[in-house]
């Protein structure tokens, strides 16, 4: 059995952060892991960022009730899923996800959790567990499945190396300067041929 895992922001949905720094007209906010390798340092800057302009939870998630999944993101969901097992495995949040995903009829989703105060601020974050996508990948060879990754960030590329298969998706030119043996693709057409060439090589 194959099994698809997908990145979600920068692949099906548009990237939350970067949405939210365009309508707070916080520039600061659209640093996002096409960015900055080192994701503790980046969700702590963030943190540090929203706490300043007095910014929480219900702020952001008014802006992402009224965001939609990339254009052809839901269709090309709905082909994988008669042909592949579907996980998505993202380093965002339950609480930013979930309006999204809805649109996208819920795939499977593994992300991570917020915590916020009384008042919606926003005080820490809790990974699953450190590198979850590639712990996962790492995981689902050992339950005999064969992997298939697609992502578009430094955050991806643990996935996508230790899957069978890896494949960047719409990514900038540093990560796929950085990281020349993995397949590029721009558009879904172009990620569905190279999946079912990955799937047929595997």
């Amino acid at each position: 059995m194959q099994l698809v895992c997908l990145d979600l922001e920068g692949v099906l949905i548009p990237e939350i952060w970067i949405e939210f720094s365009q309508r707070t007209g916080i520039p600061e906010l659209a640093r996002t892991t096409r960015d900055e390798p080192d994701y503790d340092k980046l969700m702590k800057f963030r943190l540090n960022l929203l706490t300043q302009h007095k910014l929480g939870l219900p702020d952001i998630q008014q802006v992402i009730a009224s965001m939609a999944p990339l254009p052809g993101a839901a269709e090309f969901v709905d082909w994988l899923r008669p042909r592949f097992q579907v996980i998505i495995l993202s380093d965002t949040y339950y609480e930013f996800a979930m309006p999204l995903m809805a649109q996208l009829g819920f795939p499977a989703l593994f992300c991570h959790k917020l915590e916020a105060d009384a008042n919606g601020m926003l005080v820490n974050y809790h990974l699953r567990m450190p590198n979850q996508k590639k712990e996962s990948v790492k995981r689902f060879k050992e339950l005999n499945f064969k992997v298939i990754a697609a992502g578009d960030s430094y955050n991806d590329t643990a996935m996508l190396a230790e899957a069978h298969a890896g494949i960047l998706f719409h990514a900038p030119a540093n990560v796929i300067r950085e990281f020349p043996q993995f397949k590029v693709t721009d558009t879904y057409d172009e990620l569905k041929t190279a999946i079912l060439d990955a799937s047929a090589s595997i």
